[in-house]
């Protein structure tokens, strides 16, 4: 029973040596990082405020070496993890082919940064070269690419509205004075009988590397109307006959089918539609028919065309 109680008795005294060695060393750990070191600490580079006429390279310096000087605990935290700075490219300067920000620039915006009980020393450079390189900008129209299926007696009235119309794209000039205009991803409606508007990402060239449009989606909107379709009979006119020869066409009118809400065909006659036969497309030819087109189409009128695209004719002489 001794035994035992001397057994228990030291167990306890390990015991009580162990967690006294392990505050000493707390004490002893908690006691130097409470002191000023010096050491190398990695930032990273954040870049701000880049001028209109500059665009940032895609070999830009993402980090920078510091010497700080500082209590143990915050090197703990830098050790851990990078400190974020922000680098202010309205400062930077153009030497010998480079942009630059200089020695004492770059301290003082990274000092402002820093707590206060941190003491920057030295960067790992004397000058930090930015790539950067200058730009041009344009504006390009936008073309909507699509595939809108409408529903029976149903169509767009107008062009579709694009907005914005243009965007803005930078880059070099060599590369920007490519574009012509940018494509809208395709936009498939099926079944449409009402106005419709979508948000439209756009598709840009891909040999397009160092420019940079102000958008990357546009709305694409269109105003859709019920039509009606009617018959109108219009005479065939024939144009540019030889001097001294007159015409006649059989038939001499042609039917012309005109598709328009029924407000609007109400207000149309066949005196508002024109179809001629130009002579001249027979180019001494021996043919005794004329192709038709039509000459004035009215305003609000979705599709107009004649039902016959040629007539016979038969020349005299006056």
């Amino acid at each position: 029973m001794v035994k035992k109680f001397l057994q228990g008795l030291n167990r306890r005294k390990v015991k009580v040596f162990f967690i006294f060695l392990l505050c000493s060393f707390l004490a002893w750990f908690l006691s130097n990082l409470s002191e000023s070191y010096e050491s190398r600490v990695n930032l990273d580079l954040n870049y701000r405020n880049l001028p209109d006429t500059l665009l940032l390279g895609n070999n830009a310096v993402n980090t920078m070496e510091a010497k700080l000087r500082t209590s143990g605990f915050q090197f703990l935290y830098y050790k851990f993890w990078n400190k974020r700075v922000n680098v202010n490219l309205g400062e930077v300067q153009y030497r010998n082919g480079r942009y630059m920000l200089l020695e004492d620039a770059l301290k003082k915006q990274i000092e402002q940064q820093l707590s206060q009980n941190i003491s920057l020393l030295d960067l790992d450079r004397r000058q930090l070269t930015v790539d950067l390189y200058q730009v041009s900008s344009k504006e390009v129209p936008v073309v909507a690419q699509l595939d809108v299926q409408f529903a029976q007696n149903f169509i767009l009235d107008g062009e579709p509205i694009i907005k914005p119309a243009t965007i803005t794209v930078k880059g070099p000039k060599k590369e920007i004075d490519t574009i012509r205009h940018i494509f809208t991803s395709k936009l498939e409606l099926a079944q449409v009988s009402s106005d419709f508007s979508e948000d439209v990402l756009l598709i840009f060239p891909r040999n397009l590397v160092n420019s940079i449009f102000s958008t990357n989606r546009v709305e694409v909107s269109g105003t859709v109307m019920k039509f009606s379709e009617e018959v109108f009979e219009v005479p065939v006119k024939v144009v540019n006959l030889p001097e001294g020869y007159q015409i006649k066409t059989f038939p001499n009118s042609v039917s012309v089918l005109c598709k328009a809400t029924v407000e609007r065909l109400k207000s149309l006659s066949a005196a508002d539609i024109k179809v001629i036969a130009d002579y001249r497309q027979l180019r001494n030819s021996d043919s005794n028919e004329l192709f038709l087109e039509i000459q004035e189409t009215p305003e609000k009128v979705y599709d107009l065309r004649p039902l016959v695209n040629k007539v016979n004719f038969v020349l005299e002489q006056q």
